[in-house]
């Protein structure tokens, strides 16, 4: 904690320090008096900042949105561009300085956009805007450095399934092998294997064209990644009228939003396999979120009476509020004889879920050519997730199943009953908090204080952490959770998602409308945190009230790995008792440091007060310790994981 009279002290060095120089061996001496302040700083002792500037956002803030220049003709390669993301919907845009023709010119026709500190943080926030919102959003980048910064996030939203448009400018097509500028730019290889359709633009007058080939693999099928890249000529290239462009059709010339409905005989031949179970199962993934088909899904699960549990990138598309939500009830799974994956894009390998090796496999997806990889399939439906949820749920006779409800209650029980137990022990190690508390006083403020459960969205993040919050969140409606992790696992990304998870609720974007404006809640590790901790600053000059939860433990979560090699550890921790708390207020943001067990849950709503009030970040350090990853000294210890569910780390 700071001390009181810190600042006096140090000032009262200072001035004796400078009088000590002012002699001979002057040199010596600033050596001298730099060390002792530095000292002093580390034992506790403050500057004096009484007569620093205060941290204020820009006035140009308050401006943003007001008197939008009208865009029409003449126009850039660029506000042409930029006209097609404002038709067809694209609902944020998160980038760095860089491509500025391109990003000044979708600033410009009104779509929010917010600039960040770090071109990787702010793809990540892109990528979790849409995963919570199911709607469009753009990631930006310069050529060279500033591209390759965001290769980790365009990664993640690829293994995520998610319709991300990457844009970057390149070099001018006149400078092509002479390496001019930054670096020779191509980029298009760079990103091959991580997205859907890529292409370097090349010809001016086709952008029209090429912004309809994008917006067509966005819109269309099972997502991915879109990366296109503006060369200079295409980004600043004028044209007079419409004619001065090639294929300048509107989007209902150039992709279609119809989809495919599933074959009445493969919807009969699913029935009839969900007819003779006796432990039906559905799980629900990324393509009943996308497609919206949540409601189907409902009206399915209850007429058949079929326990639901959740994979993916998001969670929330079955509540669990309903008796028939399976998310925290792992044990149960492996009994499930029939098992029907919705949307479930990217499939596990044979023995990754926790499903029996006798169990019955339908699968409805809209990829005909991925029905049946990695996992042997029983049934396939190719289709649209809501059309198919919709036709089976128009067909199904009403179904009990008591007998595995009551199975799947027990198991919900006893893992709940392990979880208390897990938050019991924890609150006895009162020399540091343990992640159980954590996770349990979390749970309680956010589903069983004053909040309406539904209310609050989590970017859930983190990775020793997350083996516990993770078995104490919960879901009730479409998008509340943002699972970071999904299938990628990439270290560092979750205050990045925090920014782009905080602005969908705040502009009540997509699934987040009936939310709009509350608090986010993002859990991270300190491992992680050191990747985008800056954007801190984002969040505080756009106002997005996150409340930013760090697990402190001084070290990587491999250190175990490393416990019995004493020339190795040092590669796995950190320096102990770090103040992430203190670099948050330094950015603008709330900081709280968390001790004990009894701290947490009054600094928790401290964050949140200033969250409500002020709309400002917060960073709440919690300050635990590495053993207690360690079983044999402090068990629980590190917890496993089981897939899907609640427990799911990377499904």
């Amino acid at each position: 904690m700071r001390n009181a009279n810190g600042g006096h002290a140090a000032l009262s060095r200072r001035k004796f320090l400078r009088r000590a120089v002012a002699g001979a061996g002057a040199t010596a001496a600033v050596a001298a008096a730099n060390a002792t302040v530095a000292a002093g700083a580390l034992a506790g002792g403050a500057a004096d900042d009484s007569s620093a500037p205060p941290i204020r956002i820009p006035a140009e803030f308050a401006a943003r949105g007001t008197g939008l220049p009208a865009l029409d003709f003449p126009l850039t390669g660029a506000q042409v561009f930029a006209r097609v993301c404002k038709e067809e919907g694209v609902a944020a845009l998160f980038c760095c300085p860089g491509n500025y023709p391109v990003i000044h010119a979708i600033a410009s026709t009104g779509i929010p956009s917010f600039g960040g500190r770090h071109e990787g943080s702010m793809a990540h926030a892109a990528d979790a805007f849409i995963r919570i919102t199911g709607e469009l959003a753009v990631c930006s980048g310069t050529e060279g450095p500033g591209f390759t910064d965001m290769i980790c996030a365009i990664a993640s939203a690829n293994a995520a399934r998610t319709p991300l448009l990457v844009l970057a400018s390149n070099m001018a097509m006149y400078q092509e092998d002479t390496e001019a500028g930054i670096q020779l730019g191509y980029q298009q290889p760079t990103t091959e294997g991580l997205k859907k359709y890529g292409k370097r633009l090349i010809n001016p007058k086709r952008v029209h064209e090429y912004a309809g080939y994008a917006f067509r693999q966005l819109r269309s099928g099972v997502p991915k990644p879109v990366h296109l890249d503006f060369p200079a000529e295409v980004a600043s290239a004028k044209f007079k009228d419409a004619s001065e462009l090639a294929y300048y059709h509107d989007k209902t010339k150039y992709r279609t939003d119809a989809r495919p409905h599933p074959s009445p005989a493969d919807v009969t031949k699913a029935l009839d396999l969900l007819k003779a179970a006796r432990r039906p199962m559905i799980v629900s993934s990324n393509g009943v979120f996308y497609s919206k088909g949540w409601d189907a899904l409902k009206r399915l699960a209850e007429t058949a009476q079929i326990p639901v549990v959740e994979s993916g990138a998001m969670k929330g598309q079955f509540s669990d509020a309903s008796p028939l939500s399976a998310n925290a009830s792992p044990g149960a799974l492996a009994s499930a004889d029939v098992v029907l994956l919705v949307g479930q894009h990217c499939m596990p390998t044979v023995g990754e879920f926790a499903f029996g090796p006798d169990a019955k496999f339908i699968r409805i997806d809209q990829a005909h050519e991925d029905i049946g990889r990695n996992l042997p399939i029983d049934v396939g439906i190719v289709s649209d997730e809501r059309a198919a949820l919709e036709a089976l749920a128009d067909l199904t006779p009403k179904m009990s199943h008591d007998a595995w409800i009551a199975e799947i209650a027990a198991a919900r029980k006893k893992f709940e009953d392990e979880n208390l137990a897990y938050y019991k022990t924890g609150l006895s190690y009162g020399d540091a908090i343990h992640p159980a508390v954590i996770a349990k006083e979390l749970a309680d403020f956010l589903y069983n204080g004053t909040l309406p459960r539904e209310e609050t969205t989590i970017a859930s993040g983190g990775y020793g952490i997350a083996r516990y919050t993770r078995r104490f969140f919960r879901a009730y409606r479409p998008g509340q959770i943002m699972n970071g992790a999904y299938q990628y696992g990439a270290i560092g990304p979750d205050v990045g998602y925090a920014v782009g998870v905080a602005a969908a609720v705040q502009l009540g974007a997509g699934a987040q409308a009936a939310h709009k404006g509350h608090p986010i809640v993002c859990v991270t590790g300190d491992a992680g945190v050191g990747y985008t901790l800056m954007e801190i600053d984002t969040m505080a000059k756009h106002k997005l009230p996150a409340i930013v939860i760090v697990y402190n433990n001084n070290a990587w979560g491999t250190w175990t790995q490393a416990a019995r090699e004493p020339y190795a550890l040092p590669i796995h921790l950190f320096q102990e008792n770090l103040r992430y708390d203190k670099v948050a207020e330094a950015l603008g943001g709330h900081g709280e440091y968390v001790q004990k067990p009894a701290e947490f849950r009054p600094a928790l709503e401290r964050a949140y007060r200033v969250a409500v009030t002020e709309g400002r970040p917060s960073i709440i350090n919690c300050q635990g310790k590495k053993e207690f990853w360690d079983r044999a000294k402090f068990p629980p210890g590190s917890l496993g994981k089981i897939e899907p569910g609640v427990m799911s780390y990377y499904h």
